[in-house]
This record gives C-alpha cells, sequence and structure tokens, in this order.
C-alpha cells in the first residue's frame, strides 16, 4: 500500500523575460530618476547643521563695514597726534574680519557650539522680549539726545538706562558709575584718541 506526498510542490521559476536592465521591475522614469528636492533638502541640511556661518558673515560684514567707514573717515580736522581717529577702526575691522575667518574654518572643520549648559538657565524658557525691548529704546534714545545733550549726558542716561533694563535697580549707586563711566570714554576719545565727541552743554565746563 503505498502513501501519497503531502509536502508542497517546489514553485516554478518564472518564464516571464526580464527587462533591459536585468529587473523584474519595469524600467520607467518613476522607477530610475531621483527626487526632485532631493539636492535642495541636502543643502538646507548642511546648512542648518552649520549655522554658525551665519555668525561668520555678520562679523565679515561688520568689519568691511568699519573698514570702509575708517577709510573714508576725514582725518584732516581731528588729527591730533600719531594716533588718529582711524587707529581704533582699523584694529576693531581687522580683529572682525580675523575672528570671522577663524570662526569659518573651525565650523567647516567640524566645530560645533556648545549648548549652554550653566545651572541657573533654562534653555526652554523664551526670550526675554522686553529687556530687549529696553535696550533698544535705552540706545536709540542715547543717539537721539547725543546731539542736543551732548556724549557726557547722553552716554550717561545710556549707561544707566542699560543696567536698569538687565535689571539693576541701585538708584544711588547706577547714576555715579554711570557719569563716571561716560565722562572717563568722552576724555579718552577726545583727547587722547583725536575723535571729537559733541560735548553739548558741558562743552564749555569740560
Amino acid at each position: 500500500m503505498t502513501t501519497e506526498s503531502t509536502e508542497p510542490a517546489e514553485p516554478t521559476e518564472s518564464t516571464e523575460p526580464a527587462g533591459p536592465t536585468g529587473s523584474a521591475e519595469p524600467a520607467g522614469p518613476a522607477g530610475s530618476a531621483e527626487p526632485t528636492g532631493a539636492s535642495g533638502n541636502t543643502t538646507r541640511a548642511w546648512l542648518r547643521e552649520r549655522s554658525e556661518l551665519g555668525v561668520c558673515l555678520l562679523l565679515f560684514a561688520l568689519g568691511v563695514l568699519v573698514l570702509t567707514d575708517a577709510l573714508t573717515m576725514d582725518v584732516d580736522i581731528a588729527q591730533r597726534g600719531p594716533i588718529g581717529p582711524r587707529t581704533v577702526p582699523f584694529v576693531v575691522g581687522a580683529g572682525l574680519l580675523l575672528v570671522g575667518a577663524l570662526l569659518a574654518v573651525d565650523v567647516l572643520r567640524g566645530g560645533r557650539g556648545e549648548a549652554e549648559g550653566g545651572e541657573d538657565v533654562d534653555l526652554d524658557e523664551p526670550a526675554d522680549w522686553r529687556t530687549v525691548l529696553l535696550l533698544t529704546g535705552v540706545f536709540l534714545g542715547a543717539a537721539v539726545l547725543i546731539g542736543p545733550l551732548g556724549f557726557p549726558i547722553a552716554g550717561a542716561l545710556l549707561f544707566w538706562g542699560a543696567a536698569y533694563a538687565l535689571g539693576s535697580r541701585h538708584y544711588d549707586r547706577d547714576p555715579l558709575i554711570a557719569a563716571g563711566l561716560s565722562l572717563f570714554t568722552y576724555f579718552v576719545f577726545d583727547n587722547l584718541l583725536g575723535v571729537p565727541l559733541p560735548g553739548g552743554p558741558l562743552m564749555g565746563v569740560l
């Protein structure tokens, strides 16, 4: 007595001819063409991973602006010694270009800025727009008042307003420190560096 085999029959190989490329899949433009936005997405991802390059561009722009302003400065009236009014802008502009170049090289080599790890800093907190707006108002106010009031008074208001915007509430100490910094800055630029600053009503006194 013979028993019939219950094993399944092996599948037979397909005899359909393969495509021109040797693959059974149909060859068409949808299967061989790359996605249209692949290169754009790759570029955006590369720039996103190296976002510090934006800071490099900003430093380069500031350096070029400072050097251009220094080159176009009229020094015949303000020249009072070997160190003229162009010295500081040249040093600052060259420093900005140098820092921008070094930062760009470091970023392109794989350097990344580390996230702030201070105990008193919460990275999830939103930006303090109140402080930003107060500082902006203080700077704009000083720029408007420097003409009629002169640098000593406008500078004192600038330093005091900046300290107030950043949270200092020492009303008996902050005005004195601000006035001292403003007068010191005025004498350094006006007398030592030869950069004339508006004295305002205090011109005859200072």
